[in-house]
């Protein structure tokens, strides 16, 4: 199976060296800088606890060199892939999936979805529908990313802990390529069950990463001192709660309650979301797709927000002044 990652970073250089430890795949990085090189040099080391594996799949800054793939997998920040999309055309050939590990509300959310919003963009997280029209999303496989990994030097992937991406086709079918797809990454040693309703598991996920992550980045605190201060727990589960009544309204089901979701933040422990890091870093931060793109879907089902509304407008100022998002928009 030709396969490949789009964004070797910690997540991607986790997937490829699983998937390339695999002889009949044949797997591909699109990365940069000094990590390409040490992949070039060295090979992909991903690093498990007390094991440490090297796989030398091909790597390269330019994607054109690559040629068409099966499965392109995006491991990019949402915020990110705008300006990556004439990069990933190339990648692409008649049947091409791609692969969304990427956090937040999903560009293809309305995709096949049945009811009064089907196909309808999100300017948000697509703006100008660009990404709609030129990677397509017929071409769409969501995917929750459940692992947490780190990039411990330039080519070294450490695993912190996780092995679950949870796949599932917009339009809620079985597909022959999203089972293919499952098949190719429990062999590789992961855990990848296909969901009929993915975008149920995209709000769990989101659901946390909603409230805990601006909140991070406004206090700097840890996910431990924001849930054990009553304060700023009460802020995080005034967010949920809004959340949820715009999921629920787009027919989301949540299989757990919002204090069990705090709770399992909570036991996460002394942990910088990545919103925090970014900020702490200098580098842009996800808004869009964890807070703006909520907005966006209340407005459209007309329920109110007022705790997300006045927590986004801090947290887009405070990455204004630290230089961290768009001036303007």
């Amino acid at each position: 199976m030709r396969i490949c990652v789009f964004g070797a970073g910690a997540i991607g250089g986790y997937l490829a060296a699983k998937l390339a430890s695999r002889e009949e795949n044949e797997v591909a990085v699109v990365a940069r800088g000094a990590h390409l090189d040490a992949i070039r040099r060295n090979g992909l080391v991903l690093v498990e606890g007390e094991r440490q594996t090297v796989t030398r799949p091909k790597a390269s800054a330019d994607s054109r060199e690559l040629g068409p793939q099966e499965y392109v997998i995006v491991t990019l920040k949402a915020h990110q892939i705008p300006a990556a999309v004439p990069a990933i055309e190339p990648l692409l050939g008649p049947e091409t999936a791609i692969v969304w590990a990427v956090n937040g509300v999903p560009w293809w959310y309305f995709y096949g979805l049945e009811g009064p919003w089907r196909d309808r963009r999100l300017e948000s997280v697509d703006p100008g529908g660009t990404i709609w029209a030129r990677l397509e999303p017929r071409r769409a496989i969501g995917c929750v990313v459940y692992p947490a990994a780190e990039v411990h030097e330039p080519g070294v992937v450490t695993l912190v802990e996780g092995d679950r991406f949870s796949l599932g086709e917009p339009t809620g079918e079985r597909t022959a390529r999203v089972e293919a797809l499952s098949r190719t990454l429990v062999a590789a040693g992961l855990k990848a069950p296909v969901r009929p309703k993915i975008r149920d598991e995209i709000w769990i996920k989101l659901w946390g990463n909603l409230a805990f992550n601006p909140i991070s980045a406004l206090t700097r605190a840890t996910l431990d001192r924001i849930c054990a201060d009553l304060g700023t727990r009460a802020v995080a589960r005034a967010m949920m709660v809004e959340a949820q009544a715009v999921a629920e309204k787009l027919g989301v089901r949540f299989a757990i309650d919002v204090d069990k979701r705090i709770e399992g933040a909570a036991a996460v422990g002394a942990h910088k979301t990545s919103m925090l890091q970014d900020l702490e870093r200098g580098r842009p931060m996800e808004i869009d797709a964890l807070v703006t793109a909520v907005l966006e879907l209340a407005r459209l089902v007309e329920v109110p927000t007022p705790t997300i509304a006045t927590v986004h407008a801090l947290v887009t100022l405070a990455g204004r002044v630290a230089g961290c998002y768009p001036t303007s928009g």
